[in-house]
């Protein structure tokens, strides 16, 4: 067939293949709305709030009930790390702590981060799922929002589906709940659909006599030193934040903020501060709310009874900085509040933080 002639159909026979290929890539990943409702699950009937109570709520990044027991893959600034996936057997045995130290703990509200559901690498798990059944009893209602979801990813170490949660759990009723997504990486649009898609899971508690709580849940980036993201993100937090309290809505938010607090960039070895801005984002939000722990305790002379981040890095021999905090509105009075580290060490490379605040009484 002369030249001429061949060039047409070759260039339709590509068009084709890129239009199955950008099928097949919108097939396999996700795309969350701005804002939109995240489910909400009630069993039996949850009791309300009260004005003036006590109020005891935990963060923790469970590290998707891998243990500590590896060196993953993204472990390791270099993306060098051994570890593809954690075994079966240590799935059970982590799932087993986490259940020991919160049925220990019995917070009334617990931020849970980094679950798994429907990854290749945990066996397809729904991690809430299983948590769920074997703490029916102390938390009636929950609520979710994925933050990672594909059915595969190209990637050399994963090849296969990926599905990552925020859940948070209540003793007492959650009227309803939205995930707004924060955001994202700056990528090209293939990467862009297969990457994390961090969000703020928000959840709506209804107060005794009116009124309502807001517990803000999340797991803000991680490897987004070089651009502006954590800014964006920080920013984003904020304004929230400011909303919840032009509106007098107390609110309190947890998670893991992946931001030092002012100090401990200076106490990194040099191979470990690539992950973090020198001058940290977190300031802002510090500056602005309340923060357990406090910048005096994150970044005083007792701040490693504050650290809450055990890299897995064989170079590194335990917790030496602060990732995962607890905010809250100036409504809320603080009562007290710790980092679980005694017993916690062996179970996620996050350590879980506690407190216990106390809720404005009525007018």
């Amino acid at each position: 067939m002369p030249l001429p002639r061949l060039l047409p159909l070759v260039l339709l026979g590509l068009l084709s293949l890129l239009c199955l290929l950008a099928a097949l890539i919108y097939g396999l990943s996700w795309r969350p709305a701005p804002r939109e409702a995240a489910a909400v699950s009630c069993q039996g009937q949850a009791p309300l709030l009260q004005p003036g109570q006590a109020l005891k709520v935990m963060t923790w990044n469970i590290q998707y009930l891998a243990g500590k027991g590896y060196v993953f893959w993204y472990d390791l600034a270099d993306g060098s790390g051994p570890d593809q996936r954690p075994s079966r057997e240590d799935l059970a045995v982590t799932l087993d702590e986490v259940v020991r130290v919160l049925r220990d703990e019995q917070p009334d509200v617990l931020l849970l981060q980094e679950l798994h559901d429907g990854a290749r690498a945990s066996d397809y798990q729904d991690q809430l799922a299983l948590l769920q059944e074997r703490l029916h009893d102390l938390y009636p209602c929950s609520t979710q929002a994925f933050y990672w979801k594909a059915g595969f990813v190209p990637h050399p170490r994963i090849l296969g589906s990926v599905g990552m949660k925020l859940a948070t759990l209540s003793r007492y009723q959650i009227e309803r709940a939205e995930r707004l997504q924060l955001p994202l990486i700056p990528a090209n649009p293939i990467s862009r659909q297969f990457n994390l898609k961090r969000a703020l899971l928000v959840s709506y508690l209804p107060l005794r006599g009116g009124g309502q709580l807001a517990a803000i849940n999340t797991h803000l980036d991680a490897f987004a030193q070089g651009d502006d993201t954590m800014q964006k993100q920080v920013a984003m937090t904020l304004g929230l934040l400011d909303q919840l309290q032009a509106a007098a809505t107390p609110w309190l938010l947890g998670g893991d903020f992946n931001l030092l607090p002012p100090g401990q960039y200076q106490r990194l070895p040099a191979v470990q501060r690539s992950w973090y801005a020198e001058h940290s984002e977190l300031q802002q939000l510090a500056e602005r709310y309340p923060m357990v722990p406090s910048l005096e305790q994150a970044s005083g002379a007792e701040q490693a009874a504050w650290y809450t981040h055990y890299p897995n890095d064989p170079s590194v021999k335990g917790p030496d900085r602060t990732l995962d905090y607890l905010f809250h509105s100036p409504q809320l009075t603080r009562l007290d509040a710790q980092v679980r580290q005694h017993d916690t060490l062996g179970i996620s490379d996050h350590l879980p933080v506690l407190a216990r605040l106390l809720l404005p009484a009525l007018d």
